[in-house]
């Protein structure tokens, strides 16, 4: 009599799980499976100058640019990539214990490696604004004698000699021929979609978040005496300036470099204040390995160097309160995202 209940009570659990609805299936898209190699333009920035208009973005091409900028055998001893002086984790610079480029044969460089994103808005890159397009901007640290030091043509010869290369060229292109427009048009795929636009600052904007009462006071600090110079949304107007720092015994004139006029002498590039959570030290040569230091050289320590901009022959007055406020901001700023994203992870 026991085991005929038994079973008559499990036959009724087994009909009412039958009868029980089941979870809802939500069908996976196409967009979840796969990553996005769509050229961005956040909502309400400029338009870049940069437009991919004849280089369609592809993944297989993307992909081909990815693999260049994580290649050692672009450096003359195969010793040093790209990828070796910007990375990743610290927004694409060269990180805390390089306050300048280290390059092949442990030669040292005069000025610090700059953190790499939003690039395809820079009207010129580099710190002396030496390159005017992105597609050419591989050439500079290839071929320069303190850093990789090997000529392009080498670099291209290489590289077409490669087989694991003939065959990315193959998926990107439909043929194994290596040239060096494919190469210089995949670098900039690459380096071109390393947007940084998912900072807290960003999700504040598009009302997704809110600032504490001490991002907020440093806002209204950065918009009242930072903001000439790094406007938003891209936090620099890429424009060139002298701002105070004492000249060094490498006496690197900067700008004045490349155009040879004598009023750009000591002017830099002003940098984006995105990430600079992750790519200290900060300045055109490292000096200055944290944000409280820079804050102190606005305050106190600009020095009057031919060309001066004119904003900052008085300094910028800022209060201990203000600097901390300050600080609390410009940590907004700070994309996690875009140093985990994986679309720009080393890759072999």
């Amino acid at each position: 009599m026991r085991f005929k209940l038994l079973t008559i009570l499990s036959l009724l659990i087994l009909f009412l799980s039958f009868c029980k609805k089941d979870p809802e299936i939500i069908p996976i898209s196409e967009d979840d499976l796969s990553e996005s190699y769509e050229p961005i333009v956040p909502t309400g920035w400029p338009s870049p100058v940069y437009d991919f208009t004849g280089n369609s973005v592809t993944k297989e091409i993307f992909t081909l640019g990815r693999h260049l900028f994580y290649e050692p055998m672009l450096s003359e001893d195969s010793s040093i990539s790209c990828g070796s002086c910007h990375q990743q984790i610290f927004a694409f610079s060269n990180g805390p214990g390089h306050p300048t480029s280290h390059g092949v044969h442990n030669l040292l460089g005069k000025r610090n490696s700059p953190a790499m994103f939003n690039l395809t808005w820079h009207q010129k890159i580099m710190w002396d604004g030496g390159i005017s397009n992105l597609e050419n901007q591989p050439i500079g640290p290839i071929s320069n004698p303190i850093e990789m030091n090997l000529s392009f043509n080498d670099a291209i010869n290489r590289i077409a000699a490669s087989y694991k290369y003939k065959t990315l060229c193959y998926k990107a292109y439909g043929d194994s021929t290596v040239t060096s427009q494919r190469f210089l048009k995949s670098f900039a795929q690459f380096m071109g979609l390393m947007v940084s636009y998912r900072s807290k600052y960003d999700k504040v904007k598009s009302g997704e978040e809110s600032f504490n009462a001490q991002e907020n006071s440093g806002y209204t600090v950065f918009k009242a005496k930072c903001a000439s110079c790094h406007s938003e949304p891209l936090f620099s107007d890429y424009s060139f300036r002298n701002n105070g720092l004492p000249i060094t015994a490498f006496q690197d004139s900067g700008r004045y470099r490349i155009t040879l006029d004598p009023n750009d002498l000591y002017k830099f590039k002003v940098p984006s204040l995105r990430n600079l959570g992750y790519s200290a030290p900060y300045m055109h040569d490292g000096r200055f390995s944290s944000l409280t230091a820079v804050l102190n050289h606005y305050t106190s320590g600009v020095t009057n160097t031919p060309n001066l901009d004119p904003l900052l022959v008085s300094g910028i007055s800022l209060s201990t309160q203000e600097k901390n406020d300050l600080i609390a901001f410009l940590n907004t700023l700070n994309d996690a995202e875009f140093i985990k994203d994986p679309r720009f992870s080393e890759i072999h």
